[in-house]
């Protein structure tokens, strides 16, 4: 598997804090009645690890990772996503700034079916206007990474869970990203799958220099985490620092 650079010009991310959240609270109205999904949550998330956000089904670990991908704003508090204050964007900001900034891997892989793998990887990259000839080199470069070189020409339909999981990833680090969040990434996998998977998004997670964020309640994705951040009932009830940050830089 090839090697990826993480900048254009070959020089290290930033190393400031990807996300911080302050005096976070969110609240859904189901009915006439108010559901809290998030309640006062302070949170940093460190540069260059894998980090989980760890709890049962209705923790609010999802709502927690939709405000870190501005896919929702918060009630209450301040959330900045790589140095940016997002519940002060516009929507055509936030939008622009989620394409640029951000990479998304879903546990339904969300692939275009009528599209290659090539394609799919291609496609965030025709969006964003990049040359047909930097388009491809990029493309190859990340279908070799995650093992799938050979299978650039196979539409989802013809591919496995697990390797419709590895475009997905792929797809996610197009743009080269300061941030990729997964949504319960291995929820969809068999369990030997399923290992593979996280292990292949460690390796691009140092390869890329880029900070993943999952939600998972899986034992394996939280195993292999740097940081766990586990929730219960909207509040952080643990922060698990396992890497010290001098490795993390290293």
């Amino acid at each position: 598997m090839a090697s990826l650079d993480a900048m254009p010009d070959g020089r290290s991310k930033s190393l400031q804090h990807p996300v911080v959240l302050q005096g976070v609270s969110k609240t859904y109205r189901l009915d006439a009645v108010d559901v809290p999904a998030l309640v006062d949550i302070n949170l940093v998330i460190l540069p260059n690890r894998f980090t989980v956000l760890s709890g049962p089904s209705g923790s609010g670990k999802t709502t927690l990772l939709n405000l870190i991908g501005c896919i929702d704003l918060p009630d209450q508090g301040t959330i900045m996503v790589g140095g940016k204050p997002v519940q002060t964007m516009s929507d055509d900001a936030l939008s622009d700034f989620r394409a640029r900034q951000l990479g998304f891997v879903f546990q339904n892989f969300n692939l275009l079916p009528v599209l290659t793998a090539f394609e799919n990887v291609e496609y965030p990259l025709v969006l964003a206007g990049m040359a047909p000839d930097k388009r491809r080199r990029r493309v190859d470069k990340l279908l070799d990474a995650v093992g799938l070189a050979t299978h650039a020409r196979k539409r989802p339909g013809q591919l496995s869970g697990g390797q419709r999981q590895r475009v997905a990833i792929a797809r996610a680090l197009a743009r080269r990203p300061q941030l990729v969040l997964a949504d319960e990434p291995t929820a969809n996998l068999d369990s030997r799958t399923g290992a593979e998977i996280i292990e292949l998004m460690r390796s691009m997670q140092q390869q890329q220099r880029v900070s993943f964020i999952f939600s998972s309640h899986d034992p394996k994705v939280l195993e292999a985490a740097d940081d766990a951040v586990h929730i219960q009932d909207g509040r952080i009830t643990a922060v698990e620092r396992r890497l010290a940050m001098a490795e993390a830089q290293t």
